[in-house]
């Protein structure tokens, strides 16, 4: 599923050209996750938050956090942890993410680093919980990722991941292909002004491993209980992982 929109750079996923495109898009981020998904982007982060299981004295750590709506969802949540570090490679990204923490006033609760996916600024064995939301996709090495987040999870903490998938069915599929082909990236480019971000999106998708494969990667990196749980038929799948 290549497209001639993604620069090289973004193709190999090179951390520097990652990083610039999603400053670039930063000040649109949040307005084109509701626009492009319908909304339900919201709903799927509730189901990665409950799946999690989080009480009052844990660390939950929000890697790829982007402008944090996962970890202020967490701490609005009924079942809120104690303190929520999230850490992102993309400075623009964060710098929103802060200032949605200071209008929510969660600022003693939530930390914000800047930091890579495969080298997390963390003690080993220091989070009780753990999400990735919509960015381990974007991770040059996936796999060093995955093994960092078993590294600074207790034994017995809990993993929530949240990524794009490929429907099942072959018709909705049909459907969805189209969507992402030639909706999204025109809807993309005109909204946050970046040729190659929404070009990127629907290739990336294409190239991330299938569910299963990515689940057993979950497994030899140090969670050997997986859960799959697609959601709305399969265009987003939620891993759920013990340490």
């Amino acid at each position: 599923m290549l497209s001639t929109g993604v620069d090289e750079g973004l193709r190999a996923k090179r951390p520097d050209r990652i990083a610039g495109m999603f400053d670039a898009i930063a000040p649109r981020y949040d307005l084109l996750n509701r626009v492009l998904s319908g909304g339900l982007d919201q709903r799927w982060r509730a189901r990665a938050i409950a799946a999690l299981r989080l009480r009052p004295t844990d660390l939950l750590l929000d890697v790829c956090t982007g402008t944090a709506d996962v970890a202020l969802a967490a701490l609005a949540s009924s079942t809120p942890p104690g303190r929520v570090i999230g850490v992102d490679f993309s400075r623009e990204m964060l710098r929103l993410g802060l200032a949605k923490t200071r209008r929510g006033r969660r600022g003693s609760r939530l930390l914000l680093a800047q930091g890579d996916a495969t080298a997390l600024p963390l003690a080993a064995g220091s989070a009780d919980a753990a999400t990735v939301a919509f960015g381990i996709r974007n991770v040059q090495k996936p796999d060093v990722a995955c093994r960092e987040l078993a590294r600074v999870l207790r034994p017995g903490g809990r993993l929530a991941v949240l990524e794009f998938g490929l429907p099942a069915s072959l018709r909705f599929r049909a459907l969805y292909l189209w969507y992402a082909r030639h909706v999204l990236p025109v809807i993309g480019r005109a909204v946050s002004r970046h040729q190659s971000a929404y070009a990127y999106l629907p290739e990336s998708v294409g190239q991330f491993p299938p569910p299963e494969e990515f689940g057993l990667l979950l497994q030899s990196s140090g969670f050997p209980h997986v859960e799959v749980v697609p959601l709305t038929l399969g265009v987003v799948y939620l891993y759920v992982a013990q340490r």
